[in-house]
């Protein structure tokens, strides 16, 4: 293990991060495999539900910003997952331009089946983490985010640099 001091050197920091950085991508996506194994649906579907089941009642265009893609990517997603009966679209009361998704009853189920297995993975982890650890994890987790928002906030056409498909 590198010496913490010697993370103040850029390359090193970038050094280490790159060993590690596969590693992590492998647990998650395994994490991930066995998350929806027996569901019959995408990783892309299943942010789409969980964004869902935790802010329901979104219009489509909140929704495509919070799973990060383009309108017309989450548009087809949404057709997907509304011919699978997860979700469904209702025009707005107050504006007929706007349409909202919610979770049918199916989706929520599902959603929430994920939810809990996703909660009970972060559980046994935490678990087996000490609170200090918990703590740095948290807080290292939010700086890799700030910096990834700086970066897109930073492109030009940023809305360009949204993915267009699932």
């Amino acid at each position: 293990m590198i010496d913490k001091s010697g993370f103040q050197n850029p390359d090193i920091f970038t050094r280490v991060f790159q060993e590690l950085f596969p590693r992590l991508m492998h647990y998650l996506e395994m994490e991930e495999t066995r998350e929806l194994t027996g569901l019959g649906i995408t990783p892309g579907q299943v942010n789409a539900l969980l964004i869902l089941f935790m802010h329901d009642d979104l219009t489509m265009g909140e929704l495509s910003a919070e799973i990060y893609l383009a309108e017309s990517a989450a548009t087809r997603l949404v057709d997907r997952l509304v011919k699978l009966n997860l979700v469904k679209r209702k025009g707005d009361d107050k504006d007929r331009r706007i349409v909202r998704v919610y979770l049918t009853s199916y989706g929520r189920q599902l959603a929430s089946l994920v939810f809990q297995r996703r909660s009970r993975r972060f559980t046994n982890m935490a678990e087996q983490m000490s609170l200090e650890e918990r703590d740095m994890l948290i807080t290292s987790v939010k700086a890799v985010l700030r910096v990834f928002e700086h970066y897109e906030k930073k492109e030009p056409n940023n809305n360009k640099s949204k993915k267009t498909k699932d």
